[in-house]
C-alpha cells in the first residue's frame, strides 16, 4: 500500500493535471473551498455541489439506505464521494480528483480530500485544475480509455409503461397504448415491472397469456424495438428461486441474506453474482429474453450486484458487479442496455444507456420522504433533475437518461413552469421517453409531444445551471437546492416506512381504479 501527500498547488502549471498511483491519497487544500463536488454511487445516489460547511445528513430509515445510499458510507462524518470529489476554489478554479479504477472514494476532511481505494489495492488517480467543463472532460477522456463507451450514436426515443401504470399492466392494456401511440416516432416501446409474477421468476405473468415472445412481435410489426424492464440481481425472498438456491444468495458475516431494500414489490434479496451458477443463469436468462425478441433491456435496481457482503468468490464488490454485467453484456449481443440503480463508472462500456437521477414523479416533491428522512435520492422531478444535471459530463462516455417527460395534464400536478424544465432536461441530454398513456392525453399535449420527439435543437451552455435552448434562456436553478427541515419529523414513518406501505397498500390502488374507470 502507498500512501501519498500532495499539496494542492503542486499540479504543474504546463499541464493543469497529473496522473499518478497509490492507494491513498492525502491532498491538502491551500485554501477553504468553497463548494464540494460529491458524486453518488449509483443512478439515484445524490450528486452536487455542497456547502462544505454543512455535514452529511444520512437517511433516516434503514429500508431506503440500502436502496437508495452507498450502505458502507452511510453514516460516515464527513462527506464522501464516489470515484471522483471537486472543490471550487474560485471562479473557474475547480480542482478534480478522480479514480481511474474501480473502489475509489474522496473524502473531503476540512482542508483536505483524501482519496482511497476501499479495498486498498494501489490505482490511479488524476488530479486536474481549471474550468469546470475542462476538468470533467479530462476525466471523461480518461474514463473512456480504461472502461469503454456506448456502441450507439444517439440514444432512442422511448415509450416506457412504468410512470403512468406502474406494475398494474396486461397484455389489453398495454395493447391499447401501443396502438394508441399511432404514427408518434418512437424508436423503442418498452414494457416495464408487472409482466412477470415476481422477481427472480421472469417468465411471462398471468396477465400476458399470449407470452412475452408474442407481444415483442406485436410491438415490432408497429416499426419499433421491443423494450422490456428486468432487476436481475435482485430476487423476492418467496420466489421458487430462493427456495431451489439459497446458496445462491448475498450474505453478510453472520449468514443472513442481504436486503435489498425497500420497493414497490416488498423487501427483496440481492443475489451472490460471484456464484458460478447465478452467473450461468443470468447468462441464460438474457440470452432468453433477447431470444424473445426484445432488443431494448432496462436493467434495474442494480446497485444489489455491488452490495456490502460475503461472497462466494473473495472478490471487491465493484468487481463482482462489473464481471457480471460483462456476463450480461456479451449474452445481450446487439441489444441495447439502460442501466437504472446502477453503480456508474463500474457501468461505463457495459451499457449503453444509464439512469443518472432518482425517478422522476407527476409532482415536484415528496416533502415527508424527501426532507422528513434525509433522503434526496427519493422520487420525485426535484431530485431527478438535481442530480441528472450534476452528470452531464458523463454524456461523451454513455447515453445519459433523466427519466421520462411529462405531457399530459390529466394525474399531473407538476407546474408549467416545473414540467417545462424536466422537458428542457430531456432536450439537453437527448434521451426522449414519456409514460402518458395516449388516452390521457388532449390534442395539443399529443402534437406537444410529437414536436419534442422530432425536435433536433442548437444547444448552449451558458453557466453550470444555465443553457440555450434554440435561443431559449433555460435556467436549471429551482431544481438544485436541497430541502432541509429543522422540524421534527414522525417517529414511525422513519422507524416503519409507514407513509410508503399506505401508499403502495392503499392510494396507487385506489388511484388506479379510478384510471380505469
Amino acid at each position: 500500500m502507498t500512501t501519498l501527500l500532495l499539496d494542492a498547488d503542486a499540479i504543474p502549471e504546463t499541464s493543469r493535471h497529473q496522473i499518478f498511483t497509490a492507494s491513498f491519497v492525502d491532498l491538502n487544500l491551500t485554501q477553504p473551498p468553497k463548494r464540494f463536488f460529491r458524486h453518488g454511487w449509483q443512478s439515484w445516489t445524490l450528486a452536487a455541489w455542497l456547502d462544505p460547511s454543512e455535514p452529511p445528513l444520512p437517511i433516516r430509515a434503514p429500508e431506503f439506505r440500502a436502496k437508495d445510499e452507498d450502505p458502507a458510507y452511510a453514516f460516515h462524518k464527513n462527506h464522501v464521494s464516489a470515484w471522483v470529489g471537486a472543490v471550487e476554489l474560485g471562479e473557474d478554479d475547480i480542482l478534480l480528483f478522480g479514480a481511474l479504477d474501480l473502489s475509489g472514494r474522496i473524502e473531503l476532511s476540512g482542508r483536505m480530500l483524501k482519496g482511497f481505494y476501499e479495498d486498498t489495492r494501489e490505482g490511479e488517480w488524476l488530479l486536474a485544475r481549471g474550468k469546470e467543463d475542462e476538468v470533467f472532460e479530462k476525466y471523461a477522456n480518461l474514463l473512456e480509455t480504461r472502461f469503454g463507451k456506448t456502441r450507439f450514436d444517439k440514444p432512442p426515443r422511448v415509450w416506457c409503461s412504468w410512470y403512468s401504470l406502474l406494475k398494474w399492466i396486461s397484455e389489453p392494456i398495454l395493447l391499447k397504448a401501443l396502438h394508441g401511440l399511432g404514427d408518434l416516432p418512437f424508436d423503442v416501446f418498452q414494457i416495464d415491472d408487472g409482466w412477470q409474477d415476481e422477481s427472480g421468476y421472469w417468465e411471462a405473468g398471468k396477465k400476458f397469456p399470449s407470452g412475452m415472445a408474442a407481444f415483442a412481435d406485436k410491438i415490432k410489426a408497429t416499426g419499433r424495438t421491443a423494450g422490456i424492464w428486468l432487476s436481475p440481481f435482485m430476487v423476492s425472498p418467496k420466489s421458487q428461486l430462493v427456495k431451489d438456491h439459497p446458496d445462491w444468495l448475498l450474505r453478510d458475516e453472520q449468514g443472513t441474506p442481504v436486503p435489498a431494500g425497500i420497493t414497490w414489490g416488498g423487501n427483496p434479496l440481492a443475489l451472490d453474482v460471484t456464484h458460478p451458477e447465478v452467473l450461468e443463469w443470468l447468462d441464460g436468462l438474457i440470452r432468453k429474453v433477447v431470444g424473445w425478441g426484445y432488443g431494448y433491456l432496462k436493467l434495474d435496481f442494480l446497485y444489489t450486484g455491488a452490495a456490502v457482503g460475503k461472497r462466494y468468490k473473495d472478490i471487491p464488490r465493484e468487481e463482482a458487479y462489473r464481471n457480471a454485467m460483462r456476463v450480461m453484456r456479451e449474452a445481450a449481443g446487439d441489444a441495447y442496455i439502460l442501466a437504472c440503480g446502477a453503480p456508474i463508472v463500474p457501468s461505463l462500456g457495459l451499457c449503453d444507456g444509464i439512469r443518472v437521477g432518482p425517478d422522476v414523479a407527476p409532482f415536484w416533491l415528496n416533502k415527508p420522504l424527501t426532507v422528513w428522512l434525509n433522503n434526496p435520492n427519493d422520487t420525485s422531478t426535484q431530485n431527478a433533475v438535481r442530480t441528472s444535471l450534476h452528470r452531464l459530463w458523463l454524456s461523451p462516455l454513455v447515453h445519459v437518461d433523466p427519466d421520462v417527460m411529462f405531457f399530459r395534464s390529466k394525474y399531473n400536478a407538476l407546474k408549467p413552469h416545473e414540467n417545462q424544465l424536466l422537458q428542457d432536461l430531456g432536450t439537453i441530454t437527448g434521451f426522449k421517453a414519456t409514460s402518458d398513456l395516449p388516452g390521457w392525453w388532449k390534442e395539443a399535449e399529443r402534437e406537444k409531444a410529437r414536436e419534442f420527439l422530432a425536435s433536433v435543437p442548437t444547444i448552449q451552455k451558458v453557466k453550470r445551471y444555465q443553457y440555450r435552448i434554440d435561443g431559449r434562456e433555460v435556467d436549471f436553478s429551482p431544481g438544485v437546492p436541497i430541502p432541509t427541515s429543522n422540524m421534527d419529523y414522525p417517529v414511525w414513518l422513519a422507524r416503519n416506512c409507514g407513509l410508503v406501505k399506505i401508499i403502495r397498500r392503499q392510494v396507487l390502488p385506489a388511484l388506479w381504479e379510478s384510471m380505469k374507470r
